[in-house]
Order: C-alpha cells, then structure tokens, then sequence
C-alpha cells in the first residue's frame, strides 16, 4: 500500500495534507506577521499618540494585527491546499449557498446570544453575578463604542479563523481520511488543544473546549456549511465578554457593556477562564443544539450541486 498516495482517489492522503497545509499555515502567517511587525514599527516612528495614549486601543490593536496575520496564513494556506492537494473547491467546504451566508451567520449569532444569556441568566438567579455597571460610565464614550467594534472585529477575524480551520480544513479532511466520529473527536481535540496557551487553562477548561467544537461540528453537519458554525464562535465570543462581562477564554482586559463579578465554585462557573471551564456551559450548549435543530427544521438547505 502506497503511503503517500491514495490510489482510488490519485491524490495525497489526508494525514500528509493536514501537515503540508500546517506547515504553510506556519510560513504565510509568519511572512505576513513579520510585515505586520515592520509596518507597526514604522507608525510608531510616526508617533501615533490617540494610540500610544490608550493602552487598550494599542493592545487591542496588537491583538488584531497578530489575529489577522493569522487569519491571512490560514486562508491563504487553506485556498492553496484545497486546490492543489485536496484538488476540491474552496467553496466545497461549505461556502456553496445559493442566497449566501449572511443570514446564518445572523442565526448564529443570535443563537450565541442567546445561549450566553442563559448562562448570564442562571449565575445571576443564584447570586454569583455582582454588577457594577455599564461600561461607558468608566470611561468616555466615544472611546468605548470604538474599542467594542474593534474588539468585534477582533472577534469576526477569530470566528472566520478557527472555524475555516477547525470545522473547515480538520474536519472535512480527518472525516474523510478516517470517518466522521473520529474526524469529530480529533477536531474537537486539536480545538481545545490550540487554546492552551490562553491564561487560566485548566483541565476543565479542556473539557469545555473540548465539547464546545463538538457543538461546532454538529452545527456545521446539521446544516452543511461553514457560515452557521462562524456565526456561532463570533456571537459566542462577542456576547460572553462584550456583552455580558465574563473572561472568554481566559483573556480579559476588554471592553465589556455589562460591568460585573463572578463568584461561586470554579468548577461550576469556570473560575477564572470564563464559563467554558465550567459546568455552567452545559445548559447553553443544550440550548444551542436545541436552537440549532430548531432551525435546520425551518430552513431546509438550499446548497449549488
């Protein structure tokens, strides 16, 4: 049996592609960062001060630039390997709809919305929520309505990122090399393993990653495409820390509407790192895989054959 080869299908087998598609992943965003970095250097020769004044708007900014780098190294990675080695459209990982993919990237959205509302809602009925404002009255607003659409761009750049990668490239490549439960579960795998660099990992913080790119997955086979599970991780993101206050993922240092505390047990709300370290996550997914069903009932697929 040749290694390398897959003889029915005249193409590299799908562990070789996973890595050569890593490895430009790696190259394009080190390029792309490394000109990110000169030109950063150079506005700060030009003295920037609205920037250099405000360290969220400069770490902020920071962030963006490495997110969009990688966001780049990912796409680019991704159109060169699905041409070349998958010899598969772009479009086939499940950019295919006919009306386009606004509207499920909007249910998406709304559905997170709603998911982290549930979570906000129960910690707040059982007193671990103390709330302490909203955040234009700490800071001017003008500054705070232009850090919250940076942090959403931030966000947008993220959701399109890891999904392109993870429910996109991973997903359809592992299911295809080995089957779907195993392209699920090492996505899942590789998902929670990519954030262990974030502050506050934990081994429950593992699990609930782990879980939440299962929730991905099942989004995206329920409904067969890309756009629903992208919505999906930006409303997760924005409406857990922007909207409702909590650490996503461990990061803070972020502009937040909803000003609170939480307390309680760690390992119920998440602690440090953010509801998804804790077992408060699991009546959110529920609901979103309630939500996510409910939809797929409603609005059939409409794909391009």
């Amino acid at each position: 049996m040749n290694i390398f080869i897959n003889p029915t299908e005249h193409r590299l087998r799908s562990g070789w592609r996973l890595l050569i598609h890593s490895i430009l992943v790696f190259l394009f965003t080190f390029v792309i960062g490394t000109g990110l970095v000169i030109v950063s250097s150079f506005l700060k020769l030009i003295n920037l001060q609205s920037i250099s004044e405000n360290p969220l708007a400069s770490n902020s900014l920071l962030t963006l630039s490495s997110e969009f780098a990688f966001a780049c190294g990912v796409t680019l990675a991704t159109l060169i390997a699905r041409r070349w080695l998958d010899r598969r459209s772009f479009r086939s990982l499940g950019f295919y709809f006919k009306w386009g993919g606004l509207g499920e990237i909007m249910v998406g959205f709304l559905v997170a919305g709603l998911m982290m509302g549930l979570i906000f809602g129960i910690e707040w009925g059982l007193g671990w929520v103390e709330f302490s404002g909203f955040g234009w009255q700490f800071e001017d607003f003008d500054t705070f309505f232009i850090n919250c659409i940076v942090v959403l761009i931030l966000f947008i750049l993220v959701g399109w990122t890891e999904e392109l990668l993870s429910r996109g490239y991973h997903l359809q490549n592992l299911s295809e090399g080995l089957n779907r439960t195993w392209g699920i579960g090492l996505t899942a795998l590789i998902f929670a393993l990519l954030h262990i660099s974030n502050p506050g990992y934990s081994f429950e913080a593992f699990i609930g990653l782990f879980i939440s790119g299962v929730f991905f997955c099942y989004a995206y086979f329920q409904r067969g495409n890309l756009w629903l599970p992208i919505g999906l991780h930006i409303g997760w993101n924005f409406f857990e820390g922007t909207v409702f206050g909590f650490q996503v993922s461990g990061l803070t240092n972020m502009p937040t509407i909803i000003r609170q505390s939480t307390s309680g047990i760690s390992w119920v709300t998440g602690g440090e790192f953010g509801p998804e370290a804790g077992l408060i996550l699991l009546p959110g997914i529920i609901l979103g895989v309630i939500l996510v069903w409910i939809w797929g009932r409603l609005k059939p697929l409409e794909q391009e054959i």
